[in-house]
């Protein structure tokens, strides 16, 4: 899956440059739906499951200017029936500036975050 985000002067950690709270989760989230989707289209279901995270690692390998859009890229290396891993990166220019590796987790009726967004 890709997206692409522009971010405001109000993500910045510091001028020009955006911040790593902001990368982190725009990598958290796009890893989870491209896992949604996954788990989705594996299943045949017609509705996508509540997936949460069970774990992700962010890595920052260079500074993301804040004076463009940012590139989200995802895909699912590893599933089982109720849970993916995702691989996703960030790029801004043409660069890979943060990379994420993360397990999302589809969760069943009574779990706090079930059909909570």
């Amino acid at each position: 899956m890709v997206a692409d985000w522009t971010p405001e002067s109000h993500h910045e950690a510091f001028p020009g440059v955006l911040n790593g709270g902001i990368i982190g989760a725009l990598l958290d989230c796009h890893a989870n739906w491209t896992a949604v989707y996954h788990l989705m289209r594996r299943s045949g279901a017609a509705s996508a499951p509540c997936c949460v995270t069970a774990d992700y690692a962010v890595k920052f390998l260079r500074p993301t200017p804040s004076d463009a859009a940012v590139h989200l890229s995802a895909r699912v290396v590893d599933s089982s029936a109720d849970r993916a891993t995702v691989e996703a990166t960030l790029s801004s220019g043409g660069k890979v500036t943060a990379t994420c590796r993360g397990t999302f987790v589809a969760v069943k009726p009574g779990h706090p975050a079930y059909h909570r967004w």
